[in-house]
């Protein structure tokens, strides 16, 4: 349960129908099994205990009576269980028969929640012999000397692990349109259990998926669905598993249909609780009227299954990512052709070094111009060769600007700098970081006065990726007048200009679109190496890939820097040496605090995903915030051998 995590399990046994000691064996066999894997939160199907497709066989008294004893034989096979397991069963109470599922903690059973929703349609018939739970928790008496709370409104709180809270529904309850989860969650469960028999039609199992990634999104939590399989009677419908394990909308893992199996996987309880502090449309709801159960786990350091994906911001999957880019390019050039609408501009000044940002830049002042049909020729593109300039990047600038139809401009900053070094009396030997901003500055001064000249807008190129790490000269190319690329990061940007290249229909505008993306990703403010660019962003900074990764949990999650050590290990296991990447993320912690100030003063820019470093909208931090207790922290990765 370190850092968050937890393992959980949907457990779907060979259950017999009516046979409550054999099917009381397999469940504990089943336990074995998943503790075994370390599952501290396990869930059966409902009804398992005696099979769910028993019909009237549930009004003979000897089915219920050895059902509730098979209960008692499976809470105590289970004493020495680290874990609340969760199954299913028929239960009398005050007359009436009710569709319930137990809760079983060490031997004893912590509470019993009835099912709200009961279905009578189609080939379902519940309400032929189940009554409909109530939501007010009453004391029911099991046998002698045990009384537990039954009733729907119960959450299961762990006071081992602060803030992971459970609550059960059954089956047809999340698919009403008002489910009990709705309620458990603003009453605070951030688990929730579902114990299911859902026969299998053609296509049902596309809908049973969404429904329960759904349900797990719009309630921010952890959804464990075990649902019955084989074993349940086929006299007139065929169960076929289908279990499933959510959280938060993604889908971590999922049973094959039509065999008896078991899912395991990791809810990230921090990932969740960060998720609903932020969310101010998540109203919490008075939940006196609530039973809390206490019961406590053995904190143990869960192994990690889940995929841990090394680009968050990147979809794996092509055609989600061809979807992705395509909307990303429609926002960053709807948000430019609102700017050139409201200041009445017809015309763009962008900077292009052949690089990759000023060439998305270029390419979505393109796109932006072609909404407002304004020709591309009144877009000048301005390449500023500089003291680090290489053929290479030059060529691709020029090339890039004369397919796309701009206005190429070339304006050489090299004696204009030269004159200032010798205003300000800097050695032009002495390439230091004042060698470097200087000639930063230079060119967004011209193309700040150019676009005076021209009654121009002054289109930004930096990226997320850089205003997170402060990879910018202050007052140089930190500032433009409108940011298209603010809120893409790196490992985004490398993928649009794919995309495009792709796309575009144009081989030559593809050809140097390639090349720009095989080119190192450099400022270019130092002088070349026998032609070649000398200075490697990546060499200084870190790889981008990794800044994009600790940029993602840190800012979308709020994750300590121990727990994005540990993500970030697993997730480029055999890519990057564990030194390099525990060096690295130190690097990330230190230069993202003390580069606020850049942030602080951002010009505006559109927001095209979930993370963004506004300091008018996602990242409100103050510059002179203290770093301290997050690099004391990281000292303790001396703790954590690689």
């Amino acid at each position: 349960m370190k850092h968050g995590f937890i393992k959980v399990a949907a457990l779907s046994p060979n259950v017999r129908v009516a046979d409550p000691k054999y099917n009381g064996q397999m469940i504990i066999q089943y336990i074995r099994e998943a503790a075994d894997q370390q599952a501290a939160v396990m869930v059966f199907p409902e009804l398992c205990i005696t099979g769910y497709s028993c019909g009237d066989l549930f009004l003979q008294e000897l089915l219920l009576e050895e059902a509730l004893n098979q209960l008692f034989v499976i809470a105590e096979a289970s004493a020495d269980i680290h874990a609340i397991i969760f199954v299913g069963l028929p239960l009398s109470y005050m007359g009436r028969l009710y569709n319930t599922a137990a809760a079983l903690h060490e031997g004893k059973v912590l509470g019993i929640v009835p099912k709200t929703f009961l279905p009578n349609y189609a080939e379902f018939y519940e309400a032929r012999h189940f009554a409909k739970g109530m939501k007010r928790t009453v004391p029911v008496t099991l046998r002698e000397g045990v009384t537990v709370p039954f009733g729907t409104d119960q959450i299961f709180v762990c006071d081992s692990m602060p803030g992971l809270r459970i609550a059960a529904e059954l089956c047809e309850d999340v698919w009403a349109p008002n489910p009990p989860g709705v309620r458990h969650a603003l009453a605070g469960a951030n688990l929730l259990v579902n114990l299911s028999a859902s026969d299998e039609v053609t296509g049902k199992d596309m809908y049973r998926r969404d429904l329960i990634a759904g349900q797990s999104a719009r309630l921010v939590c952890g959804y464990i669905y075990a649902n019955a399989s084989d074993g349940e009677s086929t006299q007139d419908v065929v169960y076929a598993g289908q279990s499933m394990i959510a959280e938060n909308g993604t889908m971590l893992k999922e049973a094959e249909r039509f065999i008896n199996t078991s899912i395991y996987s990791e809810i990230d309880l921090h990932k969740l609780l960060s998720e609903r502090r932020r969310m101010s449309a998540f109203e919490w709801e008075d939940a006196s009227e609530y039973t809390m159960t206490h019961f406590s786990l053995e904190r143990l350091e869960t192994k990690l299954t889940r995929k841990i994906d090394p680009a968050p911001f990147v979809p794996d999957n092509p055609a989600e990512r061809s979807k992705r880019c395509e909307e990303i390019f429609a926002i960053q050039a709807m948000g430019l052709k609102k700017r050139l609408e409201h200041t009445g501009c017809r015309c763009a000044v962008v900077g292009i070094s052949g690089g990759l940002d000023s060439t998305l830049a270029l390419l979505v002042t393109v796109r932006a111009f072609d909404l407002l049909k304004i020709p591309h020729g009144q877009i000048l593109a301005i390449t500023m060769p500089g003291f680090g300039t290489t053929d290479r990047t030059y060529e691709n600038a020029v090339h890039l600007i004369q397919n796309l139809g701009a206005d190429l401009r070339e304006i050489s900053i090299c004696d204009a700098v030269h004159v200032h070094f010798q205003d300000i009396r800097q050695d032009p030997h002495m390439h230091d970081v004042t060698y470097e901003n200087s000639q930063a500055r230079e060119r967004t001064q011209i193309l700040m006065d150019v676009a005076n000249m021209h009654n121009g807008l002054v289109i930004g190129t930096g990226d997320m990726s850089e205003l997170a790490l402060g990879w910018a000269t202050y007052n140089g190319d930190h500032m433009s007048m409108y940011g298209v690329n603010a809120s893409v990061p790196k490992t985004l940007v490398r993928h649009l200009v794919r995309y495009v290249a792709d796309t575009c229909g144009d081989e030559g505008l593809a050809n140097v679109l390639l090349d720009v993306l095989d080119t190192p990703v450099s400022p270019e403010l130092l002088p070349p190496l026998e032609g070649r660019i000398s200075q490697k962003t990546e060499d200084i900074v870190g790889p981008y890939e990794l800044h994009d990764f600790f940029l993602y949990g840190v800012l979308r999650f709020g994750y300590e820097p121990l727990k994005v050590l540990r993500l970030a290990e697993a997730a480029f296991d055999g890519v990057y040496e564990q030194e390099t990447i525990r060096s690295w993320l130190k690097v990330f912690y230190r230069r993202f605090f003390s580069q606020q100030f850049k942030r602080s003063c951002l010009p505006d820019g559109p927001k095209v995903g979930t993370v963004a470093v506004s300091p008018r909208g996602d990242l409100r931090m103050p510059s002179d915030a203290s770093v301290r207790i997050w690099m004391d922290e990281l000292e303790k990765m001396e703790d954590h051998p690689a």
